[in-house]
């Protein structure tokens, strides 16, 4: 299902944002549990965020040279975690990898650790990153788009699996929206705010490890839009429980004033 949706992401005006150089091969719009190994350079926004040790903890979004956006329950501390782009296999040292330091992370005032409302980061580099073939921002839904109930849109990290605690290639697996209502029948009416948005209970997953990392739908026009943040779900992971996101469309004039203001 495709949707209609201005791009209005803090881009650098040459790259423009939300575009793959490589196109992403989605089979069966099929933690990332039950989902599929990437192709190599096909999510080129994604971002590792890992300690000086090189170990994955959490993932992200590349939205401009200077800027990634999170979740805050990742904790991301400057100086002693950094940002990696253009990853696919964890396990080759082949890959032209930009490792980047981290000025400032700056998470939204009202975020909740209780109840995970507001879960948001934004990281500032130290230096840009370069836009390469295999490194390109994503666009940002804007604040006044809502994603139809039932639309497909696709997740991607490197969390856990059903067979392995951290897969070496990136994994993507496609789900679809779910309505506030459906989601506030799984989890409670109070646990699910207008800062939320949920996908999933399909038969896939996200999981521990995808946190912060991308909920992206393709427009009409084949550019991708990050609807969503990884946030938070069952802690088994459950295929048929939607996972909760943070929602940017809600976050947007947020995301907007803090980059303007830093």
């Amino acid at each position: 299902m495709l949707w209609l949706i201005s791009c209005l992401a803090l881009v650098a005006s040459t790259v423009g944002c939300g575009v793959p150089a490589l196109k992403p091969q989605i089979s069966g719009y099929n933690r990332i549990v039950n989902g599929e190994n990437a192709v190599s350079g096909s999510w080129p926004w994604q971002v590792s965020l890992q300690d000086t040790t090189g170990f994955h903890f959490c993932g992200g979004s590349l939205i401009s040279q200077y800027w990634v956006v999170t979740a805050a329950h990742c904790r991301v501390i400057p100086g002693r975690h950094r940002a990696v782009l253009g990853e696919h296999d964890r396990g080759s040292s082949a890959e032209p990898l930009q490792i980047l330091n981290i000025a400032k992370a700056i998470s939204h005032r009202y975020y909740n650790s209780q109840t995970f409302n507001n879960d948001i980061t934004l990281l500032r580099l130290v230096s840009p990153a370069q836009m390469t073939n295999r490194v390109s921002p994503v666009c940002l839904a804007t604040s006044t788009i809502s994603v139809p109930a039932g639309t497909r849109c696709v997740t991607t990290g490197w969390g856990k699996t059903q067979t392995t605690s951290t897969p070496r290639i990136l994994q993507q697996t496609a789900l679809p929206i779910l309505s506030q209502a459906q989601c506030r029948q799984y989890w409670g009416q109070n646990r699910i705010t207008e800062a939320m948005i949920c996908a999933g209970a399909s038969g896939v997953s996200s999981c521990q490890g995808d946190s912060g990392g991308p909920l992206v739908c393709e427009n009409s026009n084949h550019v991708w839009i990050q609807v969503g943040i990884v946030s938070w779900g069952t802690t088994n992971c459950n295929v048929r429980a939607p996972a909760v996101y943070a929602r940017i469309s809600y976050l947007r004039g947020w995301i907007d004033q803090t980059i303007a203001s830093n």
